[in-house]
């Protein structure tokens, strides 16, 4: 992944089911396809996941899926993310109604503020479980919608 004209898509996928975790991801991929910027999903390659009815912490439950389960494993999740996370030009981050807080979200803002990443925060103004001084610290750009973050995201590349 190169740093420029990058954005990595991030935010809780735990209590989802497949399309819960991918259907805003593919949106805003679309939406920024559509000005020459390249959006990463932790969801991509993992396809073999579709009829996951709920996704969990305890990853265990995925190593029946064959050679790209490994994708799937603490250690294939951690090892991606934090690659993504540390090498894109832009984290965008959607915690729109989360009901809990995503420890590996968290994590994600972590790796890209360590190295100076800009972030996007889609996030309620008020209510939202990860409303916390660390988060909103370090944390560049807050907007309500997924719509006002791609203007962000495109405004921060233009």
């Amino acid at each position: 992944m190169s740093r420029s004209r990058t954005v990595y898509l991030a935010g809780p996928i735990s209590g989802l089911d497949y399309a819960g975790a991918v259907d805003w991801r593919t949106d805003v991929q679309s939406a920024l396809a559509a000005v020459g910027i390249k959006a990463f999903s932790p969801m991509r390659a993992k396809e073999y996941l579709k009829g996951t009815r709920e996704f969990s912490s305890d990853t265990t439950a995925c190593e029946h899926y064959g050679t790209l389960s490994c994708l799937s494993s603490p250690r294939g999740i951690t090892t991606r993310d934090r690659f993504d996370a540390a090498n894109c030009g832009v984290l965008l981050v959607n915690l729109l109604s989360a009901q809990k807080v995503s420890i590996g979200t968290v994590m994600e803002i972590a790796w890209a503020d360590a190295v100076r990443t800009p972030i996007v925060l889609v996030m309620e103004p008020h209510g939202n479980v990860h409303d916390h001084a660390m988060i909103t610290e370090c944390v560049g750009f807050r907007v309500p919608t997924l719509g006002e973050a791609v203007s962000v995201v495109r405004a921060i590349f233009d």
